[in-house]
């Protein structure tokens, strides 16, 4: 019951957070909105009591894993192949040396022994692939950096985990066995992608034989999608604990089955239209709700943290030390690595350095360190350290991106103009309905929904609309086919008045044409598929 009350304030918190962001705080991140939301609960007895204590694995597999199967499904397998060495290089070779850097360098400012350091700088190394929009709102984001964050971040979280583990071995036993941990990485990644590669293949082939059978042409067995759409949403949790499971890499095996699922989604989408629709939509709530949680999460543990007392370092101030070491040395890294072996300009080099944004994962893997032999006083510091590097990563990339990212022009005009254009689209529909000569009864309906899709109908109207719906008796069937018929030819016209101007008069640019297109096929499809009940 603890478990569902706490999912319930975060799902709560996440969609006020979404309310707030839209509604007040739109030129700021929905993610900024979301940790100042958690902040909030935490400091509040009574809800921060409802909210049970952080499981790493538990967040990761239930929150993370599903957010990058989105992402990897929102990436092209034909990119990443054209950029396997790439990835290699970023995951691999930046990582382990930027580990190096941080740990050699944390260890020689505050005289650390070398095992806490590697830690230190093992969970430093992970980058997230949510934060990214933290610090980049309405800024524009150049398509190479871009595409090199999104892949980097996609896949290093297997070195940072593989790193942290070689550190606590070492922190525990007093040795590095390089062989086993060369081997671990090996084995992890590798068999990450392998098993998330055949998992994924056999379920896409049961999804496609599901959906392609005969016999659902013949009496629909599977045409409501149900069970296709369960078996996607159970995907990510199935391959992350699967992979688990077995020993690789499930954050791995997570992503590459995104990748696959990526071809399935553009070469399925007609087979079922609606399934495919439906999916979309899914992934959208669900991404806003998990990546809003993601950071209420983080914003309530970095307040938990700081008003923990028993979370110190014996009451010395080197976990700020740690903490900006960390960042610097893995932005410098980050910088000359790209810089020298990838060959950027100056300023990309930067942005993709700055762009390196830490979160969500490396909160988690700092957590993890509680569930080994690490002393308290040594977790305490890996937990504020860590802390700090979270906040220095987002904060200092949201200030120095204002002058090195060139913003998003928002075309006012646009925006005013599809107003307009809407709105007269929308009264030749409903100029035409009443040029039919129907009822009263039928014309006010009509022409209130018609409103409604720009919004132009106020409350008062719909209580009115409601109580007569209320008191209506049930329409026949021939009165509900008359309705749709009413309703497809009224689309009918907005849609031949959207293409005169956009293809005679040019009234209307290609973007303009096809958001409001859409809106009307949104509109006469929800009619076809489930009926306007009056």
């Amino acid at each position: 019951m603890s478990m569902l009350v706490s999912t319930g304030v975060l799902i709560v918190a996440a969609m006020v957070s979404i309310v707030i962001n839209r509604r007040w705080l739109s030129r700021v991140s929905v993610n900024y909105v979301s940790m100042l939301v958690g902040a909030v609960i935490a400091v509040v007895p009574f809800i921060n009591r409802l909210v049970e204590t952080f499981n790493s694995e538990v967040f990761i597999g239930l929150i993370v894993a599903p957010l990058l199967y989105f992402e990897g499904q929102n990436t092209r397998m034909n990119l990443v192949g054209r950029h396997v060495r790439e990835i290699v290089s970023l995951t691999v070779g930046m990582v382990v040396l930027c580990a190096v850097a941080a740990g050699l360098g944390t260890a020689w400012l505050t005289g650390l022994g070398l095992p806490l350091a590697f830690i230190l700088a093992a969970i430093s190394t992970p980058t997230d692939a949510t934060a990214t929009e933290s610090v980049t709102m309405g800024l524009k984001l150049p398509g190479r950096e871009a595409a090199g964050l999104k892949l980097e971040s996609l896949f290093n979280d297997a070195s940072g985990i593989i790193l942290l583990n070689m550190a606590v071995l070492w922190y525990v036993n007093g040795y590095v066995n390089y062989s086993q941990t060369l081997w671990d990485f090996v084995y992890s990644a590798v068999g990450g992608v392998v098993f998330g590669g055949a998992v994924s293949g056999l379920l896409v082939y049961l999804r496609q034989s599901m959906l392609r059978s005969p016999l659902n042409f013949l009496n629909n067995t599977y045409n409501n999608g149900t069970p296709l759409k369960v078996i996607y949403l159970m995907t990510p949790f199935l391959l992350y604990f699967g992979g688990e499971a077995v020993g690789v890499s499930g954050i791995i095996a997570v992503v590459f089955a995104g990748l696959v699922h990526n071809a399935e989604g553009e070469r399925s989408a007609l087979a079922n239209p609606q399934l495919a629709s439906d999916i979309y939509q899914l992934i959208g709530l669900i991404s806003d709700v998990l990546n809003s949680v993601v950071f209420i999460v983080l914003g309530i543990m970095l307040l938990r943290t700081a008003l923990d007392r028993s979370v110190s370092y014996n009451g010395s101030w080197i976990w700020v030390v740690v903490g900006i070491a960390l960042y610097l040395a893995n932005l410098l890294v980050r910088y000359l690595y790209v810089r020298f072996v990838h060959h950027l300009k100056n300023r990309s080099a930067w942005i993709f350095a700055l762009g390196g944004i830490h979160g969500a994962v490396t909160f988690a893997l700092a957590f993890t360190v509680a569930e080994t032999q690490v002393k308290t006083a040594d977790f305490n510091l890996v937990l504020m350290s860590e802390s700090l590097l979270i906040i220095l990563s987002m904060v200092v990339p949201t200030i120095v991106f204002r002058w090195l990212l060139p913003r998003i022009k928002v075309d006012q005009d646009a925006a005013q103009q599809m107003k307009v254009v809407r709105g007269q689209m929308i009264t030749a529909g409903i100029e035409h309905v009443k040029q039919m000569n129907l009822s009263d009864e039928y014309e006010g309906a009509i022409v209130f929904d018609l409103q409604s899709q720009d919004g132009d109908t106020t409350v008062q109207q719909f209580v009115s609309e409601w109580r007569r719906m209320v008191r209506h008796p049930e329409y026949t069937p021939e009165q509900m086919s008359q309705f749709m018929n009413i309703y497809r030819v009224a689309f009918q016209v907005e849609r031949e008045y959207l293409l005169r101007q956009y293809e005679e008069e040019h009234a209307v640019s290609e973007d303009l044409f096809n958001v409001l297109y859409r809106e009307i096929t949104m509109a006469e499809m929800v009619v076809l598929e489930y009926g306007v009940r009056q």
